[in-house]
């Protein structure tokens, strides 16, 4: 059970972040799964910073298909430039403002500040500049830089639950098909992986970066 700090008279709140159609689906695609079963009632708010065109397509399919289970979703495509996340800065730094509008979500699901795209380093670093006073966990996408690093927050996935992710994945995202690092051996070897470091024997698991963790209670400021 993921057991979350959640007051008990209101239900767990997610914010999850994407620069691309397929970012979020990668990287903690399998913990919401998880997360969305062990709390139906929660309410998501899902945003693809750059997805245009059947990019688009396939990003609303993904957030519906694996926010199948929330209790409430709220998914925003945006049609910022792909790989040119950084020289739009300003208007990116923008709707992060917007974001803090609204509830205050418990848990943020972001991109690894030391991802070497772009997009995705632009977002982590907005992503810490606008919630200061949340549990942000910074989620890994395999790619050609071979920028992997140090996961210090491991989540067991079900079978069930990682099959479920990569058949979604192949199934949504066609237009991916192509890239080299896009196939289901490669997605089942890193959550085998990350279910070896976990301790976890012939288990499955995502990996993630969490940065700063308060144990206990306390005011915020």
């Amino acid at each position: 059970m993921l057991q979350l700090a959640v007051p008990p008279d209101r239900p767990l709140r997610v914010l999850a972040l994407g620069a691309h159609s397929d970012d979020i689906e990668i990287g903690c695609g399998g913990t919401l799964l998880t997360l969305l079963q062990q709390h139906p009632h929660s309410e998501v708010r899902w945003v693809v910073f750059s997805a245009v065109g059947p990019r688009e397509d396939e990003a609303r399919q993904g957030a519906e298909a694996f926010l199948e289970a929330a209790g409430k979703r709220d998914v925003c495509i945006r049609s910022f430039r792909d790989g040119f996340m950084p020289y739009d800065g300003a208007a990116v730094k923008e709707y992060f403002e917007s974001l803090k509008a609204g509830a205050a979500p418990d848990l943020i699901f972001t991109h690894r500040l030391e991802d070497r795209h772009q997009d995705h380093r632009l977002l982590a670093e907005l992503t810490w500049n606008t919630f200061r006073n949340h549990l942000v966990l910074e989620y890994e996408v395999p790619k050609y830089d071979g920028d992997l690093g140090h996961p210090n927050v491991f989540v067991p996935l079900e079978p069930p639950v990682w099959q479920r992710k990569i058949s979604l994945l192949m199934s949504i995202f066609g237009t991916q098909r192509s890239k080299r690092w896009f196939s289901e051996e490669v997605f089942a070897s890193l959550m085998r992986l990350r279910g070896m470091e976990a301790g976890l024997a012939g288990g499955s698991a995502e990996a993630f970066c969490a940065r700063k963790l308060r144990l206990g209670g306390g005011p915020s400021h």
